[in-house]
């Protein structure tokens, strides 16, 4: 018997429509072979809205690739061919993580693939590819789970962006704040330390790994200006900035 057999079937109007078969061996009460049943299912609107899938993947301004259940690359847009450089000949079939992706990321991606394919999607995640050209670019991928119609997990797409140029700017930055001649420091949205430039080093005492993660306020302000240090990077946190606030800071020495 075959099951899944997709065939194409002219109408009397001259239409031609899809079919997927399922064909059963028909016997009689003795079991010997009288004929075959034959069970189909029309899925010309399926195969064509595939077809459009495709094709708006294809066409996408966005690398998108797709790897089946054993990480096999079987999806490959334009715009990934022309990142990476290799076409979708070269990687059809390929192992995306032991072809294309450098040793030191092989098991974070990985691991980035399986997930999806349990069902559990990633998005902004960072790892890099080497080029044809032998290129390091650096991509940010959303990794979606792919399904067919019954929900079962066919395989995984990737959606990147290439974000070689912004973090070569990010780097960029963080050199001319960290060689900048004023003190600058930086917190998160935890009111944590995550900038602390040369200056604020010579001028407070307190190397990058003693202030890296600490509370500003907490572990370097003084008691007595806590709260309103607090308040000034609470405006800045709800987007009201404040210039020329003064406030002590205490050195490592003490003083």
């Amino acid at each position: 018997e075959t099951a899944n057999f997709e065939f194409p079937l002219i109408t009397k109007h001259g239409i031609r429509i899809e079919v997927l078969l399922n064909a059963t061996t028909r016997r009689d009460e003795q079991g010997n072979v009288i004929g075959v049943v034959g069970i189909g299912q029309d899925i010309t609107a399926r195969l064509a809205q595939e077809r459009e899938y495709s094709k708006l993947i294809d066409s996408a301004n966005a690398p998108i690739f797709g790897v089946d259940t054993f990480g096999r690359v079987n999806v490959w847009n334009q715009c990934a061919m022309k990142l990476v450089g290799y076409t979708i000949s070269e990687v059809m079939g390929k192992n995306l993580v032991q072809e294309f992706i450098t040793k030191e990321y092989r098991a974070a991606v990985k691991a980035v693939l399986d997930k999806a394919l349990r069902g559990k999607e990633t998005a902004n995640f960072e790892f890099p590819l080497i080029t044809k050209n032998g290129v390091r670019i650096e991509v940010l991928l959303n990794a979606t789970t792919r399904r067919d119609e019954q929900g079962n997990v066919i395989g995984v797409v990737g959606i990147g962006q290439d974000i070689t140029a912004r973090l070569a700017q990010e780097r960029e930055y963080s050199k001319l704040i960290d060689s900048a001649n004023a003190p600058i420091f930086g917190v998160d949205t935890q009111g944590r330390v995550n900038v602390w430039n040369q200056c604020a080093r010579k001028l407070v005492g307190y190397s990058t790994a003693e202030v890296m993660g600490y509370s500003l306020v907490k572990e370097f302000i003084t008691k007595d200006y806590q709260a309103s240090v607090q308040a000034v990077l609470d405006k800045a946190l709800d987007g009201v900035e404040t210039a020329n606030f003064e406030f002590p800071l205490i050195t490592k020495a003490g003083a």
